[in-house]
């Protein structure tokens, strides 16, 4: 899977869940001013991201650190990777 494809498959899950606006879906959307999104819904966007992707991501401290769309992207990527490597 292509660093596009998972990028696309976030953003169109992100907005099936959530029922947010294609539109706003730029990398530098902030995911709680921009996207709208509480802490209740971050526990549901890991939820998520972990079914589509088949990652495991809920332990990770680095979800701390994100705060826009595109730190999600780079995170999921990231954790896609090392997932992917890990199978090899």
């Amino acid at each position: 899977m292509t660093d596009v494809e998972i990028i696309s498959l976030v953003n169109d899950s992100l907005i099936e869940e959530f029922e947010l606006d294609e539109s706003a879906m730029v990398s530098e959307a902030e995911i709680f001013a921009d996207l709208g999104l509480d802490s209740l819904d971050i526990v549901d966007m890991v939820v998520v991201l972990e079914g589509l992707l088949e990652i495991k991501i809920r332990d990770d401290e680095g979800l701390r650190e994100i705060r826009t769309l595109g730190d999600i992207h780079r995170f999921v990527i990231t954790k896609k990777r090392e997932t992917e490597t890990a199978a090899d």
